[in-house]
């Protein structure tokens, strides 16, 4: 147990046996993140002994991560290429291999003035401000249907951003210059109605919506970029998740008895309301290459091509409607 007056590295190693008792994977790391959650500090660096509060605040956590919940719900906040995201229960925690996602998304924007992107299945909105970190003058809007995530993405909308060492409103937030020459654009009633109420501004629109009904509100041929990264877990891998991912929102992670269902539609619906030339950017399972390749050639996309993750799996797939 942590107790009051614990020097830091005999409370680091108490967290880290617990942790490790527990199955916790990279129970060092963790142990080393919610030290400093409490403490704000490094714990190989601190030297003076735990408060009562600290040490009351480092158990309960402790306690809370032996359950296995998520390290990035106990944070509150997750960091996402160089910036900040509010996470917390109800929402997919944001992950390493999406950042590829994100990158690839951004490149097909280049060379393009003030291009409008759309991110479906935002969740916290990590794609679509990714996007715009890459590509400021982007107008990108970020679609989620589930209540309890939708309040995680408006929350990142709002570019409270901490980057790492510095803020990111001015990279996010759009300038005044950007917001004049941005061309009028028709998302459709839902979209419109939050843009005429008084609502903050935000780095990113972020709209309550379904993937499987929104394209029926798009007017065509007007987007550079799609963007999603939608459930696609099976139903039998839903059976086998990791007790730290069967505590994210199952709304976000299983998609039917193969896990194609998102892709299905998107397939089918989408292609119509981008540009010629267009991109659709997907992230996928490691093992769903060639369905969602099959998927999106039966639908008329071309140029269909796979990007691997850090780890060499396959991570992304993009395709273009023809131009």
């Amino acid at each position: 147990m942590v107790n009051a007056g614990m020097q830091p590295r005999e409370a680091l190693r108490e967290v880290e046996a617990r942790l490790t008792a527990a199955g916790c994977p990279d129970a060092d790391f963790d142990a080393g993140e919610l030290f400093r959650l409490v403490t704000g500090q490094d714990a190989r660096l601190a030297d003076r002994p735990l408060t009562a509060e600290q040490a009351a605040k480092l158990e309960a956590l402790t306690a809370r991560r032996a359950t296995r919940e998520p390290l990035q719900y106990l944070c509150g906040s997750w960091p996402f290429l160089d910036f900040e995201l509010a996470v917390g229960p109800g929402v997919l925690c944001p992950r390493a291999d999406t950042e590829v996602v994100a990158e690839a998304a951004a490149q097909m924007l280049a060379g393009v003035q003030a291009p409008k992107v759309l991110d479906l299945c935002a969740g916290t909105g990590c794609l679509g401000l990714g996007v715009k970190r890459f590509c400021p003058a982007a107008q990108v809007t970020c679609v989620e249907k589930s209540p309890a995530a939708f309040v995680y993405l408006e929350k990142n909308a709002r570019c409270a951003l901490t980057g790492q060492g510095r803020q990111t409103e001015n990279v996010l937030e759009p300038s005044a210059l950007e917001q004049a020459d941005a061309p009028a654009f028709d998302w459709g009633p839902a979209l419109n109605a939050l843009r005429e109420s008084k609502k903050p501004a935000y780095a990113v629109q972020p709209v309550q919506g379904d993937l499987f009904t929104y394209w029926e509100t798009l007017p065509e041929g007007q987007l550079e970029l799609i963007v999603s990264n939608p459930p696609y877990l099976t139903a039998a891998e839903m059976e086998q998740l990791q007790p730290e991912v069967a505590q994210e929102p199952a709304m976000a992670l299983e998609a039917g008895e193969d896990g194609l269902v998102f892709y299905r539609a998107l397939a089918q619906h989408y292609k119509n309301a981008l540009c010629p030339g267009g991109a659709l950017v997907l992230e996928i399972g490691w093992q769903q290459r060639e369905a969602v390749t099959a998927l999106l050639a039966e639908n008329g996309w071309a140029e269909i091509r796979c990007i691997q993750d850090f780890g060499g799996n396959d991570r992304c797939v993009i395709a273009h409607r023809p131009k």
